[in-house]
């Protein structure tokens, strides 16, 4: 059964690949939705899939790639609205 999560990433996550890597990795996990920076210099990521999949991008966020610190992850799930189709960034 598919879920919907929202994550807002707080830290040093924007000019450290955190879009390109979170969309490899969505992508490698079959999930669909969104990552795109926020004027406030975090990074939100809306993704759906399977929850064992949406846990393990969870998993990863909480790190990001090399060069990446985060301190503070926000976690909402909710239903799909079946808005995806695949994973983006923009």
């Amino acid at each position: 059964m598919s879920k919907q999560v929202h994550l807002t990433i707080s830290g040093l996550v924007q000019g450290v690949f955190f879009r390109a890597s979170a969309s490899q990795r969505a992508r490698g996990l079959k999930l669909a939705g969104f990552v795109r920076n926020l004027s406030d210099g975090k990074v939100e990521i809306v993704a759906v899939g399977e929850e064992e999949a949406l846990n393990k991008m969870i998993d990863w966020s909480h790190k990001g790639p090399l060069g990446a610190y985060v301190d503070h992850i926000e976690i909402q799930w909710s239903e799909p609205t079946g808005t995806f189709d695949r994973f983006q960034i923009r």
